[in-house]
């Protein structure tokens, strides 16, 4: 599975498709930021429509900076989302 790596919020953030499907199966995709490792990791999900592939990993792979960095100011924590098992 691709990932990436950006800086928000003054940490490194790797960025993972989250492999979850949903009822828009290729309309819709889940993407995963997590920071820190152990005790102190943090993850943070959100969704998006790709604008050009319909593969979860080429989506991503096709992805600028400044829109990973667009999708982490609307992620929520962790606790609130199913893909991460409601967990930090």
């Amino acid at each position: 599975m691709p990932s990436r790596t950006i800086t928000a919020s003054g940490k490194t953030w790797l960025v993972f498709p989250s492999g979850r499907v949903t009822q828009y199966d290729r309309d819709e995709f889940g993407l995963i930021f997590v920071s820190g490792t152990g005790p102190h990791r943090e993850a943070r999900v959100t969704r998006y429509s790709p604008v050009g592939a319909r593969s979860r990993e080429q989506s991503l792979v096709e992805m600028s900076d400044a829109d990973l960095q667009r999708l982490f100011a609307t992620s929520q924590p962790s606790d609130t989302s199913p893909e991460v098992d409601y967990t930090a």
